[in-house]
């Protein structure tokens, strides 16, 4: 029904995912959008919209926010209320906007690696200190390092920033997991900020995605969760992501930091969220079939080249690939030279690592493990 084999070309779009490697032999297998056009639905109201002809200022359609209630309600059993919602054109800026909403100048931002590159910018582009600490692996599982992380919180300590379902590792954190960070940031008292763009993303079959907020009403009150349709439905070019703060006076702090600065949403960002949450639901089943069928080609193309191990993410459409048995110095540089782009695991806080993205037509995935077999034999 639904053609995620058919290969579109990018070139000459503006794609910042292919233009890297503009009049290079290599396939860009590296950030995170994907090769697959949106869903028929969101190209169909997009269409009709633009048709319209008049695109004057616009905020959130109610029909729109009214979805997204329903969805949370749906799907994790959680009630949001309306004025929890807070629109954002990206959810990077909402990472920027919570670490200047918490603390003062000077304050620590706690967070886990490795991790997506803003967690580790925004601290330091908002004037706050950043503190990391590594996740450790047991049985090829990325985990939470609970007495590191008890012990890296100081007075100074305001914000944990968390990424769940996680990027790069791609763990669905469990009730429990979530439940103790959940309990040391009310220990600590401290600010959660949830990024779970990647909450309709979970491939393993018996995983469930759960909003740390919708553990209780305490921890809820203390949580900034942002959330987007972009990963899921490939639309990050709309520009179109929401924070959900339950507590007024949370919400206002982070409202204030963004005041003056931070652009309205895109109409046609809007436009694409309602189409692809309420119209986009068999799209959005025959999409997570066709990526875990590349997930498993991934592992197990992965597992057969020398000095290189990864585990299957339970979410999302990465693979984090662990390098540093190849005796590579610099393993992206390496692969980049042999056809590949994949992005460098130094950003994420972890040198020696890769992170592929495997979101692209199955011969494209195919064609680039090939070369990457080739390179390390």
């Amino acid at each position: 029904m639904y053609d995620f084999d058919r290969i579109l070309d990018r070139c000459g779009t503006g794609s910042l995912k292919w233009d890297r490697y503009v009049g290079r032999d290599v396939l860009p297998l590296w950030v995170a959008d994907m090769d697959f056009a949106a869903p028929p639905a969101v190209l169909a109201a997009l269409q009709e919209r633009a048709a319209h002809g008049v695109f004057g200022y616009t905020h959130a359609p109610a029909e729109l926010v009214e979805v997204i209630l329903a969805r949370m309600w749906e799907r994790y059993r959680w009630r949001v209320e309306a004025e929890a919602l807070v629109w954002l054109p990206g959810l990077v800026v909402g990472l920027n906007v919570a670490c200047r909403a918490v603390g003062g100048e000077g304050s620590e931002v706690l967070t886990m690696t490795p991790i997506y590159p803003p967690f580790l910018s925004a601290p330091e582009l908002s004037g706050r200190k950043r503190v990391t600490v590594p996740m450790v692996q047991h049985d090829k599982r990325w985990l939470i390092d609970f007495d590191a992380l008890e012990k890296a919180i100081t007075p100074a300590t305001r914000l944990l920033l968390l990424c769940s379902p996680q990027n790069p590792t791609g763990r669905v954190f469990t009730e429990g997991e979530l439940g103790r960070l959940a309990d040391l940031c009310r220990r600590h008292d401290l600010v959660l900020c949830s990024d779970e763009i990647h909450c309709d993303l979970v491939l393993e079959p018996n995983r469930e995605h759960l909003p740390t907020a919708a553990l209780d009403a305490d921890v809820a009150a203390r949580t900034i969760t942002l959330m987007a349709p972009s990963k899921t439905f490939n639309l990050p070019g709309l520009n179109c992501a929401y924070a959900i703060i339950p507590d007024a006076a949370l919400r206002r702090r982070f409202q204030r930091a963004m005041a003056g600065i931070v652009p309205y949403v895109n109409l046609f960002g809007y436009v694409g969220a309602l189409a692809a949450y309420r119209d986009s639901g068999d799209w959005h089943d025959a999409l997570l079939d066709y990526l875990r069928i590349n997930r498993t080609l991934v592992a197990e193309s992965v597992a057969a080249m020398p000095g290189l191990r990864s585990a299957p993410g339970e979410a999302t459409y990465l693979t984090w690939i662990d390098a540093r048995g190849a005796g590579l110095d610099d393993p992206a540089g390496f692969f980049e030279r042999a056809g590949v782009g994949l992005s460098d695991g130094r950003e994420f806080g972890a040198p020696g690592f890769v992170r592929l993205n495997f979101g692209c037509p199955r011969s494209v995935l195919q064609e680039g493990l090939e070369r990457m077999r080739k390179a390390v034999l």
